[in-house]
């Protein structure tokens, strides 16, 4: 039997959504399957960008078309890549995506085909399981994360779900708001849970440490190099390499990173001789990158290839209410450190911390309990054996800080604008002057719910 007449009904009948891009990531074919899966037609699918998706596993290289323009193209395919995409509602679906590139007769690429299985049910089974076991074990922590507010909740989410994929994923947050227990979270969630997880500071190593960190040296390499040595990249594959303060490393080295990156290959300092590694990239910032990269002190390139899934650290400000639990079990911590029979802290004291606006987030709520714990010689911690700047604040700024004004104004601006929007990001996006994804970013800062928050009047 004859079937190359029949290749579209074979198409249009598939459970599976099948989308055709050309070499520059403009869709040209859907089938219904697709069409259903994202909510859009195909009249409104054809001829846009396949970045219309907003899929997390995504790797845009944004140099034009063919190879040069995302990491399908380079790589050849892809299979069963665990992703996320936004549906014509702008809600997130889960989907298993493998994709192909098509080549003409003399090899040239002009196009991609990929197919996009909907996992959403698979996934809710899996969340309802893990809900299940951290109601079970709540006061244990997250993966040594503590925090019962609607943020960190959300974070531990997000965390399970970018978990399950490859994608790289970049942690933004202020200083002492936990993304390194954040970055070990989402290698011991993930599929590579068993095999290395490596984290360097990137900020603690001058240029010429940090490359022979980052990729190793042979033997005579430079001054002092007495013997060959591997890099953190060799030592972490087949696992995870966490870069922390990635915004502090020099455009030079930024360079080789990228390349790092791109073809999955170091090259030792001293040495070029390819050495193939296969490692997860999560990295970590208290930078803007978007300024960085405005002042010329950050590749662009680089931003997109690392910022495929960007996930927030709620500051201590934004989860006040996390404070109990995080000083209980810091009490907890230094009474077996230090042998002391210190079991709580009064109410006075306690009011104290909740009132103060912790610039320096968790990092700085554990050295006040450290330092009431050498004050101390009672069963309780008072406000005596706090330190005098988190005492007396209240009496200098009031409980309310400008900080926390501050975010409660930019929060509800941009819930003005979300509602004029019509809920619509890209809308939003475009009022703003900003890009949809620094949209998307301020969202999961502010924690604002798309559904509640837009529905409510002004004055609630």
């Amino acid at each position: 039997m004859d079937i190359n007449n029949h290749w579209k009904t074979i198409i249009d009948t598939l459970r599976d959504g099948l989308m055709v891009v050309d070499s520059g990531g403009d869709i040209i074919a859907v089938n219904p399957a697709a069409e259903r899966l994202t909510g859009y037609s195909s009249d409104e699918l054809l001829g846009k960008s396949c970045r219309i998706l907003n899929c997390t596993g995504c790797t845009i290289y944004s140099k034009g078309r063919g190879e040069l323009w995302c990491g399908l193209f380079a790589e050849g395919k892809t299979r069963d890549n665990k992703c996320l995409i936004d549906n014509k509602a702008q809600r997130s679906v889960h989907i298993m995506k493998s994709a192909s590139v098509l080549r003409d007769e003399d090899g040239e690429i002009i196009g991609a085909v990929e197919t996009l299985t909907d996992i959403s049910e698979n996934v809710r089974q899996e969340d309802e399981i893990i809900s299940l076991r951290k109601a079970c074990h709540l006061n244990d922590g997250y993966h040594g994360i503590l925090g019962k507010s609607v943020p960190m909740q959300r974070l531990f989410g997000l965390i399970d779900n970018v978990a399950r994929s490859k994608a790289p994923v970049m942690i933004q947050g202020e200083s002492g708001t936990g993304k390194e227990l954040v970055a070990r979270a989402i290698h011991e969630v993930g599929e590579r849970r068993d095999k290395p997880y490596i984290q360097i500071s990137c900020a603690a190593l001058n240029e010429n440490l940090l490359e022979s960190e980052l990729f190793g040296h042979v033997k005579g390499a430079f001054t002092g190099a007495d013997r060959t040595r591997i890099g953190r990249f060799e030592a972490a594959h087949d696992g995870t390499i966490f870069l922390d303060e990635i915004g502090d490393i020099p455009l030079s080295t930024q360079t080789k990173l990228l390349r790092v990156l791109e073809e999955n290959k170091i090259e030792r300092v001293g040495d070029h001789k390819p050495i193939p590694v296969n490692v997860r990239i999560i990295t970590a910032t208290n930078k803007n990158l978007e300024d960085q990269i405005s002042k010329g002190l950050f590749r662009e390139d680089l931003f997109f290839r690392i910022n495929v899934f960007p996930l927030y650290c709620p500051s201590l400000s934004e989860r006040k209410e996390d404070i109990p639990v995080i000083v209980r079990d810091f009490i907890s911590q230094y009474a077996l450190h230090d042998g002391k029979k210190i079991t709580g802290i009064t109410s006075e004291a306690m009011e104290k911390l909740m009132d103060y606006s912790w610039p320096g987030n968790v990092r700085e709520l554990r050295n006040a309990i450290e330092y009431a714990f050498i004050l101390c010689h009672d069963k309780e911690i008072g406000i005596q054996h706090l330190p005098l700047k988190i005492t007396k604040a209240g009496e200098k700024y009031g409980t309310s800080t400008k900080k926390d004004s501050a975010f409660s104004q930019e929060r509800q601006k941009l819930i003005d604008i979300l509602r004029q929007a019509g809920g619509n990001q890209s809308e939003a996006a475009r009022i703003l002057d900003v890009s949809r994804v620094t949209i998307w970013k301020r969202i999961k800062k502010y924690g604002i719910d798309l559904n509640s928050d837009l529905n409510r009047t002004g004055t609630e």
